[in-house]
């Protein structure tokens, strides 16, 4: 019996798909009146949970070219996008009969410099400005929960306010 569960999950691992590849964008702004910092989360077309702007690679364009396209078609948001991602996070895209595919996105940091008021999918979502925390408690995707907690960490390290050059330890 023990050969046949050998040999089932050999055939298994044969006919199992790579993941295939989205670029995302996480959109985020800085309050300085609130002290706070904020990503945007929109609402999924087919489902309506909260994931971030994402997409699949576009022929001729980099990677985060992809990603900052994303997020001004799906939430009309322009800014200055990071070259290198963030981070990554896998999961499972639902597809047409009910198959799905697994999914690995990349992500990319989009600072926010304007809100558009039309765009192409304007009405096809909701769109709202959270804190990371809010924002890893609404979405589902456990690896996208780190991503938000991991860029709240690095952000916060890397704006923190240096010591004055004459202040006295």
């Amino acid at each position: 019996m023990n050969l046949v569960h050998r040999i089932a999950s050999d055939v298994r691992l044969m006919f199992r798909r790579p993941a295939r590849l989205q670029y995302a964008a996480l959109c985020y702004r800085y309050r300085k009146r609130h002290d706070a910092l904020e990503v945007l989360l929109i609402t999924s077309r087919d489902t309506g949970r909260w994931v971030i702007p994402k997409g699949w690679p576009m022929e001729g364009r980099p990677s985060y070219a992809v990603a900052e396209r994303e997020a001004y078609e799906e939430a009309g948001v322009k800014g200055k996008v990071h070259k290198e991602p963030i981070g990554y996070y896998m999961y499972q895209k639902g597809l047409a009969k009910g198959l799905s595919v697994p999914c690995k996105v990349h992500v990319y940091a989009l600072e926010v410099d304007d809100l558009c008021k039309n765009f192409p999918e304007k009405g096809e979502r909701r769109l709202e400005w959270v804190s990371l925390t809010e924002a890893a408690e609404r979405v589902a995707e456990p690896g996208l929960k780190t991503v938000l907690a991991n860029f709240e960490r690095d952000w916060k390290a890397l704006h923190q306010a240096a010591p004055a050059k004459n202040a006295r330890a």
